[in-house]
């Protein structure tokens, strides 16, 4: 499970994102990724800020915890979380391809 870090703070996660999405929805997990679809287009950082809703609705932490740290404007990112375990993030993100959607 490559792509959960832990922090300090919190952890970083490593994901592939594809922009312009049906619905923003975390599609599964590889070993290196975590495969994320985000609805909204990958202009003017939309798609990041849609990436950062998506982790803050999921994780149940509020949007300022969550940030894009690497990867603006590729689709390999990784996104540090503060104020959540790995543990949880696996608890809750299961590895199957159980999708989590947020409705836009």
């Amino acid at each position: 499970m490559n792509w959960l870090n832990s922090t300090k703070d919190g952890c970083v996660i490593t994901v592939k994102a594809t922009p312009r999405a049906a619905k923003s929805e975390i599609a599964g997990a590889d070993p290196d990724w975590l495969r994320v679809r985000v609805k909204a287009p990958p202009v003017d950082g939309k798609a990041n800020a849609a990436l950062i809703d998506l982790f803050a609705d999921v994780l149940n932490v509020p949007k300022r915890n969550v940030s894009v740290v690497a990867g603006h404007a590729a689709r390999l990112k990784r996104v540090r979380v503060d104020g959540v375990t790995t543990e949880s993030v696996v608890k809750i993100i299961p590895l199957s391809a159980t999708r989590a959607c947020i409705s836009e």
